[in-house]
Parts: C-alpha cells; structure tokens; sequence
C-alpha cells in the first residue's frame, strides 16, 4: 500500500444512516512522497536532540510532571474543559465547586497517563492497555456511565444531536472487534518496515475513526501517541506531548483527519502529524532550557539564606513538583513545624521565588510562578 494511494473506507448504509466502516491498516506501506520523506527526517531528527536533550537534566522526572499536567489540560481542553495548568495544579480543596467536574477530569487524565507509562513495564501498547486507561480516564467523572474500560457495544457519533444530524458516524459496533484486533497487530508488527513516526500518525489517526469507546477518546488517542514513542524507545522518558499542537491548531486537527476519510489523502495528515512532532520537540527543548536557566537562577539566590540554605533547597526541589502550595503542605514535606514553614517561605517570597496567590492573610496559596510560566 502506497501512502499516496491509500482508501479510508467506505460509508455503509445502515438504518436511517450511514457509518463510516475503515479499511484494515496492518498492511505493507511504502512511503512515495518526497514532501513527506523530508519531514519524517526532520521530525525524527529533532525528536531524537529532545531525547538525549531530556537524558542529561538532573532530575527529569519532577519536570515530566509538569509536563503531563499541561498535557492533561490542553488535552482536556480540545474536549471542551476549561481547566487551566495553575488550576490544575492546585489540590481539591482549592478548586470552585463549579469547576469541579472539569478539574476532576484533567486530574483522570493524568492519572491515566501515568499509571499507562509504568504499565509499559508489563503490557505492550495493546487494546488492554488502552482499555485499561479508559477506566481510569472515566472513573468518578461525566461518562463514568459510558463502559469505563470497554470499547462500546452500540453506535456513537461525533458532532450534533443524534445520528440523524451527526458530523460523522464511526464504523458499526459489529466492526470493533476485527478493527482494533488490526490495530493492535499494526502496532506492535516488529517486521513492519513502517517508519515508527509514520506507524503512531497513521494509528492515531485509525484509532480516532473506529472512535471505540463511548467517550474519552479523543483523549485516549492522543495519549496513545506518547505511550507509543515510549514503548518503542525512540524517547527513554516520556517527554513528548503533542495536544498543545493539536489545541492551538484545532481546526486543522479535525480537518486533516476529516480529510483522510472524505478525500484518502492520508498524505496530508501525516504532513500535519510530522510537523507536530517537529514543532513539539523544538518546544519541549526550550522548555528544557528555560528550566536549566530558571534553576541555576534561583540556585544563586538561596545562597543568601546561609544556615537555611539546606533546608531551602529540599523546598525548592519540593517546588518542582509542586509549584502551587501552602505553608501547611510545606511543613509536611520538610518535616517541620508550621511556623519554620511559614518563615522560609516568607524568605522565597523577598527573593521573588514565590508569590503570594490569593491575597489572603489565612489560607494563603504560594506559587513559583517563574516555573509555572514555562509551562503554559
């Protein structure tokens, strides 16, 4: 199967409607595009300095974190939460009852994430895998009642009411089996010649067509793509999230997907999805190096603080997973009492470190905005 030449599918007449039934993908491809050629390489290139670029910070890890919370809200947004990264990274008893629901669903999110990136351990990139994150994407959240867990057992849709108005109807049920039983052989086919970065555009974009659960998979499909770069190594750690490309380019989002199945042009999307990794990667890098920046900045400045200075470097590696806090959650951490949590804190606030994010006198909120900046 050439890239060029490749049918989407068909649409299938069914009761009052129509679905969209895909074509299998486990198929030999053969890249014929030179556009596309030269794009893979500098997608590929440039993933590659962000992994070895991510293989040399101290303490990768605390920064991931970051970066799966932005992904988790970004992600979330394209579905239609409003959640920010700073809310986000507040805890519960913080967050307005009114933006509850979304707060709770960007929180699912990376809660999926994470428990599917350590689950690579043990499962390949697999339909139990995915299963698996859905549940925990759903649970306790608006679509809980949708089969947490399970690909759907009756016909959804995307865009209007109902099926009679619907922008596009996925395939049938009847199909799900067959389809992602391909899916899965394509994914994990280690004699297929398929460029990986080619292999996860095109999986993502077939994932997002048999659209196999009842919701939540939007969002299982872009965090497929991580998921995917981490198990086949091309990234040690998971330092790549593409929603943001997708977020900040909506349109040409669902139009490039949109335009595989009306027009076959595969070799759009895959422009699109390449230019994405290529741009992602670029960004993650100076995200990185801002971070170095930041750190060796403020670094320099705790040295002011002489006898505390130990105990203002546990706060600030502390900060780099959780930049937003308070003085209770603080003496925690260190083992302290609270006044001693209230003093260094008050010693990061004249160095410009934290800020004060309420305005409060009582149940004050501290933020290490310079960091947070970096991540939204």
């Amino acid at each position: 199967m050439t890239i060029s030449g490749f049918k989407a599918g068909i649409f299938h007449q069914r009761y009052q409607y129509k679905s969209f039934e895909p074509n299998l993908i486990n198929l030999p491809w053969l890249i014929d595009n030179a556009e596309l050629i030269m794009l893979l390489s500098s997608a590929t290139i440039k993933l590659g300095e962000l992994n070895a670029f991510s293989q040399l910070i101290p303490d990768v890890d605390f920064f991931i974190k970051m970066m799966v919370t932005k992904e988790g809200t970004k992600s979330s947004r394209i579905e239609g939460t409003q959640t920010n990264i700073d809310e986000a990274l507040q805890k519960e008893a913080y967050i307005d009852p009114e933006t509850k629901d979304d707060w709770n669903e960007v929180q699912n999110y990376i809660q999926a994430m994470n428990q599917a990136i350590e689950s690579l351990e043990r499962l390949p990139v697999s339909n139990r895998l995915l299963k698996e994150t859905h549940q925990t994407l759903l649970q306790g959240v608006r679509g809980k009642h949708k089969l947490p867990g399970e690909f759907r057992n009756s016909q959804n849709w995307i865009g209007g009411s109902s099926l009679a108005d619907a922008t596009f109807i996925p395939p049938h049920q009847e199909s799900l089996p067959d389809l992602m039983a391909d899916l899965e052989k394509f994914l994990n086919d280690d004699n297929s010649q398929v460029p990986p970065l080619i292999k996860i555009g095109i999986a993502h974009y077939q994932f997002e067509t048999i659209h196999p659960f009842l919701d939540g998979n939007g969002r299982v499909g872009r965090l497929l793509i991580p998921l995917y770069l981490v198990s086949n190594q091309l990234l040690s750690k998971p330092t790549l999230y593409i929603s943001d490309f997708f977020e900040k380019n909506k349109g040409l989002y669902y139009d490039n997907l949109t335009r595989v199945r009306t027009h076959d042009d595969m070799v759009q999307w895959l422009k699109f999805f390449l230019e994405g990794i290529r741009s992602t990667s670029e960004s993650s890098i100076q995200t990185f190096q801002r971070i170095i920046a930041l750190r060796s900045e403020v670094e320099n400045s705790i040295i002011s603080l002489g006898k505390q200075q130990a105990l203002a470097k546990q706060l600030l590696a502390y900060l780099y997973s959780k930049p937003i806090t308070d003085a209770n959650d603080v003496a925690v951490e260190l083992k302290v009492s609270v006044a001693t949590s209230f003093r260094l804190i008050n010693k990061f606030l004249e160095l410009n470190i934290l800020k004060e994010a309420t305005g409060f006198k009582r149940n004050r909120i501290f933020a290490f905005e310079d960091y947070i900046k970096l991540f939204r």
